[in-house]
């Protein structure tokens, strides 16, 4: 038997469902989300991560670094992620996502 991941009870799944009913996505979005998802550490989703614009772009298959921009911004404006752009060339870019942790009576 194969060990797949349940992605109905991972930590994620109400931030993929949010993401899924987002009327304002084109597929850019999603697949930058996916690339963000990847090379985060998905243990700790909470968390600040690093990682550089080109390593985003080849995974999320974002061509145009003017489509990598406006998604990126779309992303913090629509508060899906928080962004702190690097300048330095060995360092990457930091990331965090913004998970909605649902209010339990």
């Amino acid at each position: 038997m194969k060990n797949y991941l349940n992605i109905q009870r991972h930590a994620l799944s109400g931030y993929f469902e949010r993401v899924a009913l987002e009327n304002r996505f084109y597929a850019t979005h999603i697949s930058l989300l996916m690339a963000l998802f990847y090379y985060s550490d998905s243990d700790a989703t909470e968390k600040t991560f690093q990682v550089s614009r080109p390593k985003l772009m080849r995974f999320s298959r974002i061509r145009s670094i003017a489509t990598y921009h406006k998604n990126i911004k779309d992303l913090v404006e629509f508060g899906y992620i928080e962004y702190n752009p690097s300048w330095h060339p060995q360092r990457g870019t930091q990331i965090r996502f913004i998970i909605e942790i649902p209010n339990h009576p």
